[in-house]
């Protein structure tokens, strides 16, 4: 059994970006690792070629498990390396690599730990609750993996799902909502010294933008006490093909992250009225609007019994107390949060968002370890029921 320093610089030697390599590789190998250890592995097919895997030790128990959701995809490895995104290196009290950060630490520390259980089981240890990992694809994508997982049942509405993204120490439980708009703007091309005779898709998108980005941050106020303030970015925009030709077509793309009190509906009416807006000034151009990905806002929940026996290991391990906060990003646990009701989804891993998807990404050794061990302090006390030490 590999230590979680060296599972960790194996699953970063192993390419699984995406768009990419995907995570086949690191499927395969992690079905290797459980093999023999008892663990019931099921594969779900996601989309071709790819597959989310369940390893489950149930023992005689129905009830509500342990979750621990880990995507298995990262990044491309992009420009920038100055050492090499597969290398795994360790130099100065870290490891070195695509994933180290976001999120093949947090899977080896889950894996680890998920391995070291079914062996205490096959010794004779008793659970006191069902422990799951839950290995998702497409989570840097379009986060399918974790749609097709709820959908198949593979997480449930009482579970308590717990995902090992990097949280810097903390954590993190609410996050803000994701709203994806696609806006289509079709003018009539004429030529640019008479412009009279055309519709300009390129400025009527300007109006739209000018309009709706007011309106949106007024809207959003001072935000929420948690949440903070909604956000808004126009993240790419197309238009034209020639300098000197009025524009008949221009696509605008925007990202919003909500909070209160901007939810997805009063966002959506913003961008109506601005398109109607966009319209009226420019006659002749008509706007679509294609929302494209739609996500709840997820609150805190402190209360939930998953935060309190969190809060509660890493007080044994760290002797911190942690109170729970916000995710900047939408993970896998926010999918089951938003999409089941579930109020024990929670985040907890090694790492620090802010070295995510960078060049020569890294996780700290002593937040590695730290996480494994606030982790084995969880399932002893809440899946084999025995105190730590």
């Amino acid at each position: 059994m590999l230590d979680v320093i060296h599972l960790t610089k194996e699953l970063i030697a192993i390419e699984s970006t995406d768009p990419g390599t995907m995570e086949g590789r690191v499927a395969a190998y992690i079905r290797s690792y459980l093999s023999g250890c008892g663990a019931e592995i099921t594969l779900q097919d996601v989309q071709p070629g790819r597959q989310n895997l369940m390893a489950r030790l149930n023992g005689d128990l129905a009830g509500p498990a342990l979750v621990l959701c880990c995507h298995m995809d990262t990044v491309v490895f992009g420009d920038g390396w100055t050492r090499d995104p597969l290398g795994a290196e360790e130099a100065e009290g870290r490891i070195y690599g695509r994933g180290s950060c976001d999120m093949k630490s947090g899977l080896a520390c889950a894996l680890s730990a998920f391995h070291k259980t079914a062996l205490a089981v096959q010794a004779g240890a008793k659970l006191k609750r069902p422990l799951a990992l839950l290995c998702t694809v497409d989570e840097e994508a379009d986060m399918a993996g974790i749609g097709q997982a709820i959908e198949g049942g593979l997480v449930r509405r009482d579970d308590w799902v717990m995902d090992l993204e990097p949280t810097g120490g903390q954590i993190q439980m609410a996050h803000k909502g994701r709203l994806w708009l696609e806006i289509d703007v079709q003018g009539v091309t004429a030529h640019a010294s008479r412009p009279e005779q055309g519709a300009d898709a390129i400025a009527a998108t300007g109006e739209l933008i000018a309009r709706a980005r007011r309106d949106f941050l007024t809207r959003a106020g001072d935000g929420d006490p948690v949440l903070g303030r909604a956000t808004i970015t126009f993240g790419q925009i197309t238009g034209g093909y020639q300098p000197y030709v009025v524009p008949d077509r221009c696509r605008l793309w925007v990202d919003m992250r909500l909070a209160p009190p901007i939810d997805s509906g009063t966002a959506q009416a913003i961008f109506r009225e601005a398109a109607a807006q966009a319209e009226a000034a420019v006659p002749g151009v008509n706007v679509s609007i294609e929302v494209t990905g739609d996500r709840p806002c997820i609150p805190l929940h402190r209360d939930a019994p998953l935060l309190r026996a969190l809060q509660n290991a890493c007080q044994a391990v760290t002797g911190k107390e942690l109170e729970a906060g916000l995710f900047p990003g939408y993970t896998d646990t926010a999918v089951v949060a938003g999409t089941l009701g579930n109020v024990n989804c929670l985040s907890y891993g090694p790492g620090n968002l802010e070295q995510a998807h960078k060049p020569d990404e890294f996780v700290a050794i002593e937040d590695l370890l730290r996480c494994d061990a606030v982790l084995e302090a969880l399932i002893q006390s809440e899946v084999l029921g025995q105190q730590g030490n």
